[in-house]
């Protein structure tokens, strides 16, 4: 089924469905909606100097379990926004959430909510709106989201683009951009016979948790499985932007890859894989953001969806962005009054793309 806010193909939730991130459930509640319920660090986008004070209250060691509670999230980990369907209307949705996963988990977070977003509908905007209102009716508390990174394809060509910047910043980027002559670039797609070696999903498996251990967040780990049945599934019809190190002619290895999909006329990056220290020799964050753009231009494509990671870097390449919002249940009444003084000490991405 199609869902309102998706900007990912139905294999892609499927996936998740089936092969949910290490240690997390993930299922459809009564209403289509898709959930899943994870142990969630209440500090995780705290900023640096509150969980620094909160250390130093004595204790800390002992009672800091009790920002760790399982909690359930209406949403998933692979989709920009929170799916939502519209079988019943906003205020029934958020009744039956508050009823049926309030009681059971300490913390109810409805995560990603668009607000008035440019890559939606008028329909999925509505009834997001909507939904926010309701939830807040049945004491929701309203938080900051993030900032989804996207680049209108309103230009001709790269040139045109660049001429966006500053001439030191022009002049910096095709400096990097020079890197891409010392680099072998194909383009897979999903389902191909060379994914269903394990070897090679091993190897990309890696390269993925290459970034994932130097990420500053940790919170959802995805599975082998989860990626075995992304790249060897046709209907997900995901493009494999694949870099190899060319600067051995005799011995070429893969050092990076994109993993996007085409939807809605959209090119969505969801996941990068890197070998380092040689992707930041050869800039290959650099270079992968402007051969997407070339390969969306190419493609006629409308927009460069590029996710929520690193909004300040994004920025600097001349992303625009869109917000969400996060709606966030406490079932203790203290708690929630606690947390609800406390949520402007929470980072919020509109001060890093400003």
């Amino acid at each position: 089924m199609n869902y309102l806010n998706q900007l990912e193909p139905n294999a892609l939730i499927d996936d998740f469905l089936t092969h949910p991130p290490d240690h997390f459930s993930a299922w459809l509640s009564e209403d289509g909606v898709p959930l899943f319920a994870a142990k969630f660090d209440l500090l995780t986008t705290a900023q640096s100097d509150f969980k620094a004070k909160l250390k130093k209250i004595p204790f800390y060691k002992s009672w800091k379990s009790w920002l760790q509670p399982k909690t359930c999230f209406v949403g998933t980990t692979v989709s920009e926004y929170a799916l939502l369907t519209n079988q019943v209307d906003a205020s029934t949705l958020a009744m039956h959430i508050k009823q049926r996963y309030a009681k059971v988990y300490p913390l109810l977070i409805v995560k990603d909510l668009p607000i008035d977003s440019p890559l939606q509908n008028d329909e999925s905007n509505q009834y997001s709106t909507q939904f926010v209102t309701a939830l807040k009716k049945q004491n929701f508390i309203e938080v900051e989201g993030q900032a989804l990174a996207f680049v209108p394809i309103d230009f001709t060509d790269i040139d045109q683009f660049f001429n966006r910047f500053s001439y030191s910043r022009r002049k910096n980027f095709r400096r990097k951009l020079k890197s891409q002559k010392q680099l072998t670039i194909k383009v897979l797609s999903s389902g191909d016979d060379v994914f269903f070696q394990d070897q090679l999903i091993d190897e990309y498996y890696q390269l993925y948790q290459n970034v994932y251990d130097q990420s500053e967040i940790h919170f959802d780990k995805l599975t082998k499985p989860f990626f075995k049945q992304l790249l060897q599934s046709k209907s997900s019809n995901a493009r494999i932007f694949t870099y190899y190190d060319s600067r051995n002619p005799e011995d070429k290895k893969l050092i990076g890859y994109n993993i996007c999909f085409i939807v809605n006329n959209m090119l969505v990056d969801k996941y990068i894989g890197l070998v380092y220290p040689a992707a930041r020799e050869l800039n290959l964050y650099y270079v992968s953001w402007f051969y997407n753009l070339e390969y969306a231009l190419q493609h006629r494509l409308t927009h460069y969806i590029a996710g929520w990671t690193d909004p300040e870097v994004k920025a600097s390449l001349g992303a625009s962005f869109t917000f969400t919002k996060h709606l966030v249940y406490v079932r203790n009444p203290l708690l929630r009054v606690i947390l609800a003084k406390l949520s402007r000490f929470f980072e919020s991405d509109k001060e890093k793309t400003a």
